[in-house]
């Protein structure tokens, strides 16, 4: 998406800045209107939240089909549960070290005197 050059220099009076914070103001809301996708995006920094934890969650449910579709017989493919294993293994390491960290913050943050 291509958008014309704002403003142009030539009456940079009081008008011609007016006239320029307007025209930023107003390509700024359409490129937030154009990035805004169809789906409700997460409130915050707890959907963000939530979001991460729900990936996770996916991702180590859908490791034990894939070690229970493997313990079946029904799929040759360790390596690909093995994969699917160490993926889930990761995210849960990454999400219990942010954890860790938010929690040490809160702890920082209380303990700061007043």
């Amino acid at each position: 998406m291509s958008l014309p050059p704002i403003g142009t220099g030539a009456n940079m009076g009081l008008s011609g800045v007016l006239q320029l914070r307007a025209e930023i103001l107003q390509k700024s809301q359409s490129l937030g209107n154009a990035a805004a996708p169809a789906e409700a995006q997460p409130t915050g920094f707890g959907g963000a939240m939530q979001d991460a934890l729900k990936a996770v969650d996916k991702m180590q449910a859908q490791s034990g089909a894939d070690a229970a579709a493997w313990e079946k017989g029904e799929t040759q493919d360790i390596a690909a549960v093995m994969l699917s294993r160490q993926k889930a293994s990761i995210a849960f390491e990454a999400t219990l070290q942010a954890r860790n960290r938010l929690l040490s913050a809160y702890r920082d943050i209380m303990n700061m005197p007043v």
